[in-house]
């Protein structure tokens, strides 16, 4: 089994609570708007991380990271990108198994056409009466699982 810790939306505020329920994962994704880089440096102290810019990531060091990415993880593809509203690839016909995205704020998990779209919603600073959230994802064999995880904070 391949555990994925997915963050997002973290604002300059990576939460005790996130970093103990990300704990076990084999590889982190973060899914933008991270703030400082120092929130990675602690994200890769739990395991490897993947992350792409967000709109709020325009310091130098925001800048150097990727708009979208292409990890592949036990055979599985995902395509990972802040904003789920600025896709340019058609998921399904390239192959994906499945798109991750922030942004929102919103946890959402929906599976279209075979493809999970996966929004872990915020971790950072609470956001109206959205919940803080993360989500994970698991993959064993050929089966892909994933749920939103609440952390109370």
């Amino acid at each position: 089994m391949t555990l994925i810790g997915i963050i997002s939306d973290t604002h300059n505020l990576l939460r005790l609570e996130a970093v103990n329920a990300l704990k076990g994962s084999d590889i982190i994704i973060h899914a933008g708007d991270i703030g400082r880089s120092e929130i990675i440096e602690r994200l890769k102290n739990i395991a490897p991380v993947y992350a792409v810019r967000g709109n709020i990531d325009r310091s130098p060091w925001g800048n150097t990271l990727p708009i979208t990415d292409i990890i592949e993880i036990s055979g599985k593809f995902l395509y990972v990108l802040h904003n789920i509203h600025e896709i340019d690839v058609d998921p399904v016909a390239a192959g994906f198994d499945a798109v991750i995205s922030g942004h929102s704020h919103k946890p959402n998990i929906e599976n279209k056409n075979g493809v999970f779209f996966i929004n872990p919603g915020s971790a950072g600073p609470r956001r109206f009466s959205l919940p803080v959230t993360i989500a994970s994802l698991q993959i064993v064999g050929d089966s892909i699982s994933c749920d939103v995880k609440e952390l109370v904070v």
